[in-house]
């Protein structure tokens, strides 16, 4: 049994790092995907994990999948299709480490899991079950992701669900609201970021947009915001947590999925969920602040998902 099951992208992020000999742009090979990125940071956190997706059967599928193994991610329901090429991502850095990303995903393998290709067993066996939104872009992905969710609500699995808005991948914005919301019926604890709230919600305000989830379904709720920290909404109760300072931002990509990753890690190795309240919570946050501050000082997502004893170090100084 698995403590955590994720399902969703797995790509090459292509991140920008510096300027050749012949003045050119260079872009350094890294792993990422959202959800791939929360399996690695839980799995570094000690916690059990396994990964359903779908890359190519090509040289960039190949690292992706060695990656997953090398951290710990167990890989039995990672698909590698001789039919399409491994999803790739190019990001761009401004002088403040935030991204501007170009996709290759016409279609990109992750788009391509079909329902019949998932492990049911995987949807039944495990404590929290994790999705994000990219997976609901096209079909087959959507379908399949629709059903594994209703499939592992069904069994009394934990749903968690993080959406990641990437304004390219939708036909349109009201496209993307209509599926992104659609999971959130399902979502029993359910992160976002500040610039999706009202994509998600119809609130911008964070506070407005925590009790939105909440009244919908949500048992926690989570608003980051950036450098600011992270909102906490549960039972009625809100809390502002701030985030760690850090030198330098190299890079903001996975900062959020450090944070999530980290955030179902203590969930997972803490008290029981019914005996979950604001005060554990708050401290819960205040980790997964600490993981994504570090995750920060690094290029690439999966690269820079942080250990316990450098988050330990960070809170403890």
């Amino acid at each position: 049994m698995f403590d955590l099951v994720t399902l969703g992208e797995l790509l090459v992020d292509f991140t920008e790092c510096g300027i050749s000999e012949n003045n050119q742009r260079l872009f350094e090979q890294n792993p990422g995907g959202a959800v791939a990125n929360v399996a690695c940071a839980a799995s570094r956190l000690g916690i059990k994990t396994s990964f359903i997706g779908k890359i190519g059967n090509d040289m960039h599928g190949a690292f992706l999948a060695s990656t997953l193994q090398n951290i710990g991610v167990n890989i039995d329901n990672l698909i590698l299709s001789d039919e399409v090429f491994t999803t790739l991502a190019f990001v761009a850095l401004n002088k403040s480490g935030e991204r501007i990303f170009s996709f290759a995903r016409k279609p990109g393998a992750d788009t391509c899991l079909k329902a019949e290709e998932i492990h049911r067993d995987l949807l039944s066996q495990c404590r929290i079950f994790h999705v994000g939104s990219l997976s609901m872009t096209d079909n087959p992905a959507r379908e399949a992701t629709l059903n594994a969710v209703e499939t592992a609500k069904q069994n009394g699995v934990i749903i968690s669900y993080d959406p990641n808005y990437r304004e390219m991948l939708w036909q349109s914005k009201s496209d993307a609201m209509i599926h992104m919301r659609s999971i959130l019926q399902y979502a029993d604890f359910v992160k976002i970021s500040d610039e999706e709230t009202i994509l998600l919600t119809d609130c911008e305000d964070p506070k407005q947009a925590l009790k939105y989830l909440l009244s919908n379904g949500a048992r926690i709720a989570v608003v980051t915001l950036g450098d600011r920290g992270a909102m906490l909404g549960f039972d009625g109760m809100y809390v502002e947590i701030p985030t760690f300072k850090v030198p330098e931002v190299v890079d903001t990509t996975g900062a959020g999925d450090a944070f999530w990753g980290a955030f179902l890690s203590r969930v997972l190795k803490g008290v029981p969920i019914n005996a979950l309240n604001i005060d554990i919570l708050t401290e819960y946050v205040r980790f997964s602040n600490a993981a994504a501050a570090l995750c920060v000082t690094k290029r690439g997502a999966i690269p820079a998902m942080p250990k316990e004893e450098e988050i330990r170090s960070i809170i403890s100084n």
